[in-house]
């Protein structure tokens, strides 16, 4: 009776025992399924994320090529024509208007190389970067463009830069296309851990979300700003002008 009392124990503690090697063999098994999958969507996203900086990059290669072209044909090469006359017709009392002409020309030469080289966003901050485009969009007489920083300026890194410089070039180029504005206001505003980036013009705007004209979509920013851990609001008002307001965590 004793013997099979301790036969009873042994067989209950066999199946216990049983039971929590396969319970724990069950968490460990559900534990690594999720640990792979977890680390397949890692994965995942950060080819996503790289996929979308290669985008990008072709993305602001392509519209410098195009600014390139703008500030070949009306800016540069009026200003070969314009030395081309004036030496046609050069005389000693105007020889000085003709030698600051081609100074302007080699100043604007000097300009377009920035754009040229394929390395200078890549070692440039965001503050030059946008420097640039309110510099250009003032000397082609495109849109009157300001641009204001304030706050402690803090280092943003390549990959961050180049994502929220693609944004502001979309704002940008959708403000010169097609909003009819005259004035561009951008502001770069660092505060501790935060950079406050506000771009506004004077155009037409949009009545709503929905009406948001000719490829500058929401929904495109917004995925965009994701990508960096940023936010990104735009908002517009009929006749009074469209704000763009992007918050990036420093």
């Amino acid at each position: 009776m004793e013997q099979e009392g301790v036969q009873s124990v042994l067989i209950i503690t066999s199946i216990f025992f049983l039971l929590m090697v396969s319970t724990i063999v069950i968490l460990f098994t559900i534990y690594q399924r999720r640990k792979n999958t977890l680390l397949q969507e890692q994965e995942e996203s950060k080819k996503r994320f790289e996929r979308e900086i290669a985008e990008t990059q072709i993305e602001i290669r392509e519209e410098t090529l195009r600014n390139i072209s703008w500030e070949l044909h009306d800016n540069i090469g009026q200003l070969l024509t314009l030395a081309k006359i004036q030496l046609q017709n050069a005389t000693p009392e105007n020889i000085q208007e003709v030698s600051e002409t081609i100074s302007k020309g080699l100043k604007e030469v000097r300009s377009l190389s920035k754009l040229i080289n394929p390395e200078a966003l890549k070692n440039i901050e965001l503050k030059d970067a946008v420097q640039l485009e309110i510099d250009r969009f003032n000397r082609l007489n495109f849109i009157d463009s300001t641009l204001e920083v304030t706050g402690k300026e803090k280092h943003i890194d390549q990959k961050s830069t180049i994502i929220i410089f693609r944004i502001l070039q979309e704002f940008f180029s959708n403000t010169i296309k097609h909003s009819k504005a005259t004035h561009l206001k951008v502001t770069l505003c660092f505060i501790e851990n935060e950079l406050k980036i506000t771009a506004k013009d004077n155009g037409v705007g949009f009545s709503s979300k929905t009406n948001i004209s000719n490829g500058i979509g929401i929904g495109n920013i917004k995925k965009r700003a994701e990508l960096i851990g940023a936010s990104a609001i735009l908002t517009s008002e009929e006749n009074k002008g469209t704000i763009l307001k992007i918050t990036y965590k420093l």
